[in-house]
């Protein structure tokens, strides 16, 4: 952390900060009172920094999806000592090893996080969906909420599946059984409506580090499911209409934009291979009926194809768009609105939105000037990739400590980048990623090929391959 520039603790003055707080913010009282609601949370197992709650309601025959987003900025202000400290870090980093929160854990895991049975002041994105899947209105106002039940991707996926019985927790609340399937079938209407527009069907899949005690004992894949899918699916929705919302009101706003893939012409070649022609220039729609295609004829090759295109098609940015000056669509999702405002524990590009937000919402001069929030767009796009370095060396220290048994072995792997800096490979299993001792330019972003193990180095994350 400290290499990468990152500040692993907090100063004395943020941790004074914390210790001043009481046990929780006073809702103002002309805050929507909604926690008669059966709000509930979908996250990781271990996930204990929750952001968002979700609900679905039948209004005069139309499905009415609820978002509310945890309201960090009552309980850190801006320019505070917290505050500054979340400006330098800008994202919360995990690692196998150790979570460093950009917030401190008293609120992130407490005061901030929308808790199972605690009553907390939130930013709710009210969405009315039409019979197409479309998200017809939306409206942003400030409420409080209770998490009525705290529930998990696996075992939700799982029984939205019909793979597995409902989770306890579900049937201790009543009617949040059939909300979750009014839920779900929401999303999934908002996910077709987004793919008939281009979006695509990308099915990546990630190691996870598994731990005996202290040790690693294996690297495992980790899937999505259709629990995953809806939360994802409720997130873009409400990041569209807190962008649309800002836009409406006057107010510059940080956008989150993947611009036209410049490797545009890989993945035309990657299509050739299978006998699909794209055309010469980037088509979002052309793209998503291979990958539909190739997902239904080689579904146990499905995940590398996904993430070849994942890294051709480029990073995401942060940018910021005045009012009427329309910034690049977002390519992968097919949607010209998007900005982060649905993570504010997590990621200090969704606590500044949510200060313009509340700032339009009381009619307020926004927080931040335009200038400002360039800045700010240029330090979270930094620290985003140092993170991302981060966590990625911790990963294969994790996978090394697996893998330096196995000196020698032969593995099946994808090319998974290849630049003037190197070629890096990723195998089956152990998931894990490797540089690959080859000369520039002899393989790409795509190609499948034999690989065999000839380096590990745990504590600095090393992992080298050689072309079989």
């Amino acid at each position: 952390m400290i290499e990468r520039g990152f500040e692993p603790d907090y100063s004395p003055a943020a941790e004074a900060q914390v210790r001043q707080l009481s046990e929780g913010v006073s809702p103002p009282a002309d805050r929507r009172d909604l926690r008669r609601l059966l709000w509930c949370s979908i996250d990781n197992d271990d996930s204990r920094d929750l952001d968002q709650l979700s609900v679905a309601e039948t209004r005069n025959g139309a499905t009415a999806i609820l978002v509310a987003i945890a309201d960090v900025d009552a309980l850190v202000p801006c320019d505070s000592p917290v505050d500054r400290h979340a400006h330098t870090n800008t994202t919360s980093v995990y690692t196998p090893a150790e979570i460093f929160p950009m917030l401190p854990e008293r609120l992130s895991t407490d005061l901030t996080s929308l808790n199972e049975g605690e009553d907390r002041p939130a930013v709710v994105v009210d969405m009315m969906m039409n019979g197409d899947g479309d998200i017809a209105s939306a409206d942003v106002y400030l409420a409080t909420v209770r998490n009525r039940a705290k529930l998990a991707y696996p075992s939700v996926g799982a029984w939205l599946e019909g793979h597995a019985p409902a989770p306890s927790k579900l049937a201790e609340v009543n009617g949040l059984e059939d909300n979750l399937h009014i839920q779900d079938a929401a999303a999934r209407a908002l996910k077709e409506s987004r793919h008939r527009r281009g979006a695509l069907t990308l099915d990546t899949i990630e190691g996870r580090p598994v731990f005996d005690g202290d040790n690693v004992r294996d690297v495992t894949a980790t899937g999505r499911t259709r629990a995953s899918d809806l939360i994802e699916d409720f997130m873009i929705a409400a990041n569209t209409s807190t962008a649309k919302f800002l836009e409406s009101r006057g107010f510059s706003s940080l956008r989150r934009i993947v611009r036209m893939p410049e490797r545009w012409l890989r993945i035309v070649s990657l299509a050739a291979e299978t006998g699909t022609q794209l055309p010469p220039a980037p088509d979002g729609r052309a793209l998503e009926q291979w990958l539909l295609a190739q997902r239904t004829r080689d579904p146990e090759r499905f995940a590398d194809l996904s993430l070849s295109v994942v890294k051709l098609l480029g990073r995401g940015e942060y940018v910021v768009e005045e009012p009427n000056e329309p910034t690049p669509d977002h390519f992968g999702l097919a949607v010209d609105d998007y900005g982060h405002s649905t993570a504010p524990n997590r990621r200090f590009a969704d606590l500044v939105t949510q200060r313009l937000i509340k700032a339009a919402l009381m009619r307020r001069d926004p927080p931040y000037t335009h200038e400002a929030l360039g800045a700010i767009a240029a330090r979270c796009m930094e620290r985003e990739d140092a993170a991302n370095r981060v966590e990625r060396q911790v990963r294969k220290a994790a996978a090394g400590l697996v893998l330096q048994r196995r000196m020698g072995e032969v593995f099946d792997a994808v090319v998974t980048g290849s630049s003037p800096k190197g070629t890096w490979v990723r195998v089956k299993h152990p998931i894990v990623e490797g540089k690959l001792d080859v000369r520039a330019n002899a393989v790409q972003v795509g190609d499948r090929l034999r690989v065999r193990l000839t380096r590990v180095d745990p504590p600095k994350g090393f992992i080298d391959f050689a072309l079989v």
